[in-house]
């Protein structure tokens, strides 16, 4: 049984619920093992073998591959379990969210001590605001995750 998911049409938002968790959990735990440094030295030794220890999806695995953080949000990744990859990389939470929205990690920070995207255009899914799918540097992957 289907719920509806009234919160599907807020542009670039996904939301983890129940489903989004189930479609991740591979995902997640992979991240999770990161938390192990003798884990993030094997990943970053061989970042394919490492992968295919974990029963991901190839979707979920190229998303990781390619540090597309958008798309592993799309393909079930929780943004909280998907830090643990930023740091493994050195990459501040900062860092990840401005890649995740085009911006520089000043840019982002700037934004956000302004108060965050504005509201104009990012009401729902199909205006023309800077949070819409077609202005992301990932573009639709937030959309289109069937893997």
């Amino acid at each position: 049984m289907s719920l509806d998911k009234p919160y599907l049409d807020v542009p670039g938002t996904t939301i983890f619920d129940a489903e989004q968790s189930r479609r991740g959990y591979h995902l997640n735990q992979f991240c999770m093992s990161l938390m192990k440094a003798e884990n993030r030295q094997r990943f970053k030794a061989d970042e394919h073998t490492y992968l295919n220890e974990w029963p991901m999806t190839e979707a979920q695995k190229q998303a990781v591959l390619a540090r597309d953080l958008n798309r592993c949000i799309a393909l079930g990744g929780n943004i909280y379990f998907l830090a643990k990859i930023g740091a493994t990389d050195g990459k501040s939470f900062q860092q990840m969210a401005g890649s995740m929205t085009g911006m520089t990690e000043d840019e982002y920070r700037n934004m956000m001590i302004a108060g965050g995207r504005s509201i104009e255009g990012n009401r729902v899914v199909g205006e023309d605001g800077d949070a819409q799918a077609h202005r992301q540097p990932q573009g639709q992957s937030n959309r289109s995750a069937s893997n």
